[in-house]
């Protein structure tokens, strides 16, 4: 009964710190007001600052910083014990990462929906702009490539999973373009598309349906890669209503239903077992151990500072900060619906960590098939997780999670391939929702960038006078070019080869390590934006001092260690390993952040205090 109760403590625990930690950063530290003007009304242009419910606020957000990252990281991080990753899960999520969101979605609302990159630049020193806003490129042109990878990885995996996943994007923009013409709720238009979904789920093994997905699913990496990069163009440079809002509502409701799902299969395999193996219901029991004895028999890198890279989201992760400023920010139609937007959202993401946390350890050994029998227990857990080695590569991560949770299903009576297909389009419809917000958020940083450069540019050559006419790179101004330079960048990364004779596609996945270590690199820059512009407003900030402290020192540590030890530390050349980009990527994050840290220091003391936002002080910034 451990299991369950794991999964209820933890519900009532982010349900208290909703309540409490939560209301009291609204009511008392960021003062939010109902009657507050906000970005979205006062700069409303109907593509990007568009006044929307809470609600699908919610759902956009929500889906968007999800993806896959509080999957594959905790389904990775049991290794070191299901305890250790739980309570970083816990803990993390509500004193960093909770506060993390709550507080970037604050501090752009209440300047005039701007990113955290551009808020840094007047809060700390104009060059911190700069900087941020190279790390958030830099990013962000990781994770385009890579979820690109994921997704194409997973339809492989599980080639049902495609029609479900291809149909939300008509169903969704049907939705957008009905709802914005003659208004009306989301909710119902939601549902049905929803239950549509799940029919093709239903029938994903009828001969036509199979055959078409199989079809798909067989084409190669860099031909999927490419089809998500250009439905990701698409998708940014649409207004936010016309797709982005209401697939993300959609997913919202999938992921509610299916958390659902598994909740009450969790109850029921507690109470009466598992799925019937051999006439007989396998207890719900923990087949992991809370804490491996013996790290060096799998293999295992440094619980510290790894732990607390390898699960980013679902406990704290960077990129939301890209969300809560880039998008969210500019939809809220209410100050005091941040709240639910910005802490809730985190919290419900850890409490989806928590799920599969334990469909890994508890649900993996309600029965696993090998060589044609069913292992259970120990033995079951043992297929996925021998070696770290082994669980490294992306399928088996999202496996042993897929497999996991489904076993819940089936403890419920669904059929196993009902089961299997449903979690399998849970893990792509997340990680393609974090792709086009993440192309869109990469489009804004290109701008800031580009319109930097180009108001800083001088007008007349050096020494001659003559007028300069164009600018080579304004075209990165506009939102089209801007978003196909993204793109561009993105699809080159991931068509990197592993190795000489190795296919195309292959190779970006090495940079999955500096996933997760650039990842929590941007929330401890986006802390000391927060920690900046909060000293700024004079609120109290001793509860934001540690985070930032430790989301500082860890990321560079876990890099550092990356790029030193297991990319150059060994006889073999790093360029001959394929190793160059993480190499050169890692190393120019770590001095970004290194530059960023000493301008903070210096510019501590001498930070003035705060301006009224104006659009003149925006436009100045």
């Amino acid at each position: 009964m451990i299991t369950l109760a794991i999964a209820l403590g933890s519900f009532i625990l982010y349900f208290v710190a909703y309540h409490t930690y939560g209301k009291w950063l609204g009511e008392k530290v960021f003062r939010l007001d109902s009657k507050a003007r906000v970005p979205s009304i006062e700069l409303e242009d109907g593509s990007d600052y568009v006044p929307t419910h809470k609600n699908i606020v919610f759902g956009h957000h929500f889906t968007s910083i999800a993806g896959t990252g509080p999957i594959v990281g905790p389904a990775l991080a049991v290794m070191w014990g299901w305890l250790p990753a739980l309570l970083w899960v816990l803990f993390g999520s509500i004193f960093i990462g909770a506060l993390h969101d709550f507080g970037s979605l604050i501090i752009s609302m209440r300047n005039r929906g701007q990113t955290v990159g551009d808020i840094a630049g007047r809060v700390i020193t104009p060059r911190v702009r700069m900087l941020f806003l190279l790390i958030l490129a830099l990013a962000l042109t990781i994770v385009l490539a890579i979820f690109g990878l994921v997704i194409a990885a997973v339809f492989k995996q599980y080639p049902q999973a495609v029609t479900p996943c291809l149909i939300q994007i008509p169903l969704a923009a049907v939705i957008g373009l009905l709802i914005h013409r003659k208004g009306g709720k989301i909710l119902i238009p939601s549902l049905i598309a929803l239950g549509l979904m799940y029919l093709s789920v239903t029938f994903a093994d009828t001969p036509f349906l199979h055959q078409f997905n199989t079809t798909l699913a067989s084409q190669s990496i860099m031909t999927w890669v490419s089809a998500l990069l250009v439905y990701s163009y698409v998708a940014s440079v649409l207004p936010v209503w016309t797709l982005l809002q209401p697939r993300d509502y959609i997913n919202s409701l999938q992921l509610l239903s299916a958390l659902a799902l598994l909740l009450v299969g969790l109850v029921v395999a507690g109470f009466f077992g598992g799925a019937p193996v051999s006439g007989i219901r396998p207890p719900l029991e923990i087949a992991a151990p809370a804490v491996e004895s013996n790290f060096t028999a799998k293999n295992l890198p440094l619980i510290f500072p790894f732990l607390f890279v390898t699960i980013a989201c679902g406990a704290v992760s960077g990129f939301h900060c890209l969300v809560s400023s880039g998008t969210s920010s500019k939809q809220l139609r209410c100050e005091t619906d941040a709240k639910m937007v910005g802490f809730g959202s985190m919290l419900t993401e850890g409490f989806l960590a928590v799920l599969v946390i334990l469909a890994c350890v508890a649900g993996l050994g309600l029965g696993v098939s090998s060589q044609g029998g069913t292992l259970l227990g120990a033995e079951a857990w043992q297929t996925r997780y021998a070696d770290w080695g082994s669980t490294q590569g992306l399928a088996a991560k999202v496996s042993a999670f897929v497999d996991g949770s489904a076993n819940f299903l089936k403890a419920l009576g669904i059929s196993a391939t009902f089961a299997t297909t449903l979690m399998g389009v849970f893990v792509a419809s997340f990680a393609a929702t974090t792709l086009d917000s993440a192309c869109r958020l990469q489009r804004y940083v290109i701008q800031e960038i580009a319109a930097t450069m180009v108001r800083h540019q001088p007008t007349t050559a050096p020494h001659t006078g003559i007028k300069i006419t164009a600018n080579p790179i304004s075209w990165l101004c506009h939102k089209h070019g801007a978003t196909l330079f993204a793109i561009a960048i993105a699809w080159w990364m991931a068509s990197l080869p592993a190795a000489p004779g190795k296919p195309a596609g292959t190779g970006g996945l090495i940079l999955w390590p500096l996933f997760g270590a650039t990842n929590q690199l941007l929330g401890g820059l986006a802390f000391l934006v927060i920690l900046f512009w909060m000293r700024q407003q004079k609120m109290p900030i001793w509860f934001v001092v540690p985070p930032a402290i430790f989301m500082l020192i860890l990321p560079i540590w876990a890099m550092g260690y990356q790029i030193f030890v297991a990319a150059i530390g060994s006889n073999q050349s790093w360029i001959d390993k394929q190793q160059w980009l993480l190499v050169s990527i890692g190393l120019s994050a770590i001095a970004l952040e290194l530059w960023m840290i000493a301008e903070a220091v210096l510019g501590w003391k001498s930070q003035r205090a705060a301006d009224p936002i104006t659009p003149q002080t925006v436009e100045q910034s």
